[in-house]
């Protein structure tokens, strides 16, 4: 049983003796909810945070244009979110659940289902049914070529995992525990034969052990006075090595290892790790966010403008190069060189690193220095010009 069900029947009074937990195994569904739902969610926000920093181009007939369409997705794809909350939501429900369904109302809105049933066929539309956002149940049943479907991969990653994730929140559990118990303090209580006879001295003795002394060893300085045949010899050697915390924190790092590996996350990137952060990034980038992003923009493109839409140079393109930052000093001559080169004109360098376009027509004009030449202008060049003819030294 899940912890958020759990919770969710004892509220509701649905809890029997059959599924009721001791503390100890409460404590464990904790540890192992709690750690685990933070390495996912971590690693969900990482790669919704990128995604949502990834500009949607719009092409008619090859050209870039900012159409309707471009508005819809980089800016206001419904009337109750922005893009970026959009996609924060799409990209936790297709790595919730493993899928995502996106369908459009009459009106031009595009929104992220919360819920749906789908019903398979192989050679028509599935159709997908039940389809709730929010408080909202869709009455219609709504097509394959009607909708955007997405689906991560034939086996959900958390299903996977989680058999790794409840060993680890047993070791968690277990580690806290031992470090918890290492930090106690630890007694001998001598009680004299004669001292426990009587059903008074009993009732002493049960008072003294479950209140006194738990209110004796809670406090930060406080005295505890004892009846005739009562002795305490403290024994407790507190070290306060951080031993076991780094048990514990080496652990935690674990869940995240292995959390970023079924996302396909380097895990010192999702750990937070600054060493090897460019090596990191750029495999974050190549082997996580490019065919996610590919993915994407295939089923925009196959549902949006279908094969006469793209064959005639319609499409959307994600341009996912605002992910990484830039900094202007350190790329300086690397931007000469894309200018210098012909390769970019102004605007379009600095629409690579967030700045705003020149107006005037030079910022769209594309720039060549005098060092480049073809190969066919540079041997023109060498043949017509005179020979070389060397001159005798003076005497």
């Amino acid at each position: 049983m899940g912890l958020i069900s759990y919770i969710r029947d004892w509220l509701s009074g649905d809890i029997t003796t059959s599924t009721e937990m001791t503390s100890e195994e409460f404590q464990v569904l904790v540890a192992e909810t709690n750690f685990r739902e933070i390495a996912f969610w971590s690693a969900v926000n990482l790669i919704a945070n990128s995604v949502s920093k990834c500009e949607f181009k719009t092409f008619t007939n090859n050209v870039e244009v900012k159409t309707k369409e471009h508005y819809l997705w980089n800016v206001e794809p419904n009337k109750n979110q922005n893009s970026s909350e959009f996609m924060h939501k799409f990209i936790a429900q297709l790595y919730s659940n493993n899928e995502c369904l996106v369908i459009e109302t009459r009106n031009g809105q595009l929104l992220v289902a919360d819920s749906f049933t789908v019903d398979e066929y192989a050679l028509t539309d599935n159709l997908f049914s039940q389809v709730t956002v929010g408080a909202y149940n869709f009455p219609e049943v709504f097509k394959m070529s009607d909708v955007m479907y997405f689906k991560l991969s034939e086996n959900d990653m958390r299903e996977v995992t989680k058999a790794i994730f409840e060993s680890y929140g047993k070791l968690l559990t277990y580690g806290m525990d031992g470090y918890k118990k290492s930090r106690g303090t630890k007694g001998v209580l001598d009680v004299e034969t004669v001292a426990g006879g009587t059903e008074v001295e009993k009732a002493y003795l049960t008072e003294l052990i479950n209140k006194r002394f738990k209110s004796f060893f809670e406090s930060e300085s406080s005295v505890l006075p004892l009846s005739k045949g009562f002795t305490y010899t403290d024994m407790a050697n507190k070290t306060y090595s951080n031993e076991g915390t780094r048990d514990i924190r080496a652990m935690m790092d674990d869940i995240s290892d292995f959390t970023a590996k079924a996302f396909g996350i380097p895990p010192a990137l999702l750990r937070g790790d600054i060493a090897g952060i460019d090596s990191a990034m750029g495999s974050y980038l190549t082997f996580t966010i490019n065919p996610l992003i590919s993915m994407i923009q295939e089923e925009i493109c196959r549902k949006r403008y279908g094969y006469d839409g793209v064959s005639k140079g319609n499409y959307i393109k994600i341009d996912m190069r605002a992910i990484k930052h830039i900094d202007l000093l350190e790329s300086s001559t690397a931007i000469d060189k894309l200018i210098a080169s012909g390769c970019y004109t102004a605007n379009e360098v600095r629409d690579v690193i967030g700045d705003v376009p020149i107006v005037e027509d030079f910022g769209n004009t594309h720039f060549i220095t005098k060092n480049y030449a073809t190969m066919a202008d540079v041997a023109t060049g060498v043949t017509a010009a005179e020979p070389f003819i060397p001159v005798a030294p003076e005497p």
